[in-house]
């Protein structure tokens, strides 16, 4: 059996429990996919300290303007540090319908616990903005990442 195979697939499973988490408004199942004591940096600033800080923050804004929304997510690159701690980056965004393209850059750390499951320990949000982008890499070349 190939053990890294297994263990992204197991990533990649965390992901859809969270999204369907989401998709369902259900803060608790949410905040599920993170540990005790994670920390989660929203796109706006706003940090949740906690598994049930997250879960309560999310159902209040389930409740209110994020209801209805959908969780869209791209996975970009999965880097394992030992056999359990990894770094997901990717793309999201949530709406109520998908976009064209996903604004958002996230980071996610995450730790398998010791009842074997993954779950995130750090997530970072944060809109990409490929103007501001375009026009640093214009005035200082060398700033742009060699690797896009």
């Amino acid at each position: 059996m190939n053990t890294t195979h297994t263990t992204e697939q197991a990533v990649h499973e965390l992901f859809g429990a969270m999204e369907d988490a989401w998709n369902r408004g259900d803060g608790a199942a949410y905040g599920a996919c993170f540990t005790a004591d994670a920390t989660y940096t929203s796109f706006v600033g706003t940090v949740y300290r906690g598994r049930e800080d997250i879960a309560a923050g999310h159902q209040a804004l389930f409740d209110s303007f994020l209801k209805g929304t959908t969780m869209f997510n791209e996975i970009a690159e999965i880097r394992f540090y030992g056999s359990d701690t990894a770094v997901v980056t990717g793309r999201g965004e949530v709406a109520k319908k998908r976009p064209g393209k996903l604004p958002k850059v996230q980071t996610y750390t995450l730790v398998r616990e010791a009842d074997g499951r993954w779950r995130i320990a750090a997530f970072h949000n944060t809109r990409r903005r490929s103007l501001m982008e375009a026009i640093s890499f214009r005035f200082v070349p060398a700033s742009a990442p060699r690797h896009a």
